[in-house]
């Protein structure tokens, strides 16, 4: 049994990873930003704890996560507002990997996208340049962290069914995978070692998702 704090808990891909923690045994923190969404994080068998990471400086995370063995970070601002997304997907992002090492808390598990990396080649005028670049600083301090990290990097998310099966990938043969098989890779992660200081991309595919993580 772990203790593991989801930041982004009503998120689409959280809402889905949730449950197979609790279903394991884990005891699940869902950080979620309204009350308006404690009811559906609780019926995924997470405790949910209000709060707005986006606001909270390093030592207010740091108290949240406390206590803890794992961190996943799945929060997002959705896009739409650059600020926003600057703030959420860089700056908080960034504050909660100090928050996990003041804490004592040295997994931490990103959910990135296949995509990520400094030369993304996202031009800037294009609406998606924000949160590449958001992703990319988020990423790289992530690496250079002491944390023992992995980088969870999907292609597009669809919303068909999952399957239990993978292709490691990276940015040159990006496909797609749906939402409900990344929960099951973000589960499977927390409890793959070797996985640690790994970029895990990957698409749909046709390998056992435990089978493709020991390849780490």
């Amino acid at each position: 049994m772990a203790r593991i704090a989801v930041i982004g808990g009503h998120g689409k891909i959280a809402l889905l990873l949730e449950p197979l923690l609790a279903a394991r045994g884990d005891v699940v923190t869902a950080i979620i930003r309204t009350r308006e969404h404690t009811t559906d994080v609780a019926a995924t068998g997470a405790h949910p704890v209000v709060a707005d990471v986006e606001t909270l400086d390093t030592t207010g995370i740091a108290e949240l996560l406390a206590g803890h063995d794992a961190v996943v970070w799945s929060a997002g601002a959705g896009g739409g507002n650059p600020a926003r997304t600057y703030a959420v997907d860089r700056d908080a992002a960034i504050r909660s990997m100090d928050a996990a090492g003041q804490a004592g808390v040295r997994r931490y598990v990103m959910v990135s996208y296949l995509g990520a990396r400094a030369d993304h080649g996202v031009p800037p005028e294009h609406s998606f340049f924000p949160y590449a670049e958001a992703k990319a600083a988020a990423d790289e301090y992530l690496r250079s962290s002491p944390l023992d990290w992995t980088i969870v990097a999907p292609s597009t998310l669809t919303l068909g069914p999952g399957t239990g099966r993978i292709g490691l990938a990276d940015h040159t043969n990006s496909s797609r995978v749906s939402r409900e098989d990344v929960a099951a890779v973000l589960a499977a992660v927390l409890e793959a070692p070797g996985t640690i200081g790994k970029f895990v991309g990957f698409n749909q595919g046709q390998t056992p998702i435990a089978e493709a993580l020991a390849s780490f």
